[in-house]
């Protein structure tokens, strides 16, 4: 019983770092310059950063409970 609790723990670490790294690389291409004052300075770095985790938890979260609703539908028949 623990094992699974592990490896649903591996899987949600996987998928956070794996949806940050595309979210990052998604937003290479958003021009903050538009928004900030000074774009190449350590406050837009950091809002940078701050966005990137928060629109990437929101999508691993989504994919993650997706995952695991889709799993819980095999309950349904037995």
């Amino acid at each position: 019983m623990l094992e699974g609790f592990g490896q649903q723990a591996m899987l949600s670490i996987i998928v956070n770092v794996f949806f940050i790294a595309v979210t990052w690389w998604a937003l290479q291409s958003f021009r903050f310059d538009l928004f900030v004052k000074d774009p190449e300075g350590p406050r837009a770095k950091v809002l940078m950063i701050i966005v990137t985790i928060a629109i990437a938890q929101l999508v691993s979260q989504f994919f993650l409970d997706y995952m695991y609703s889709s799993q819980m539908l095999r309950y349904i028949w037995e």
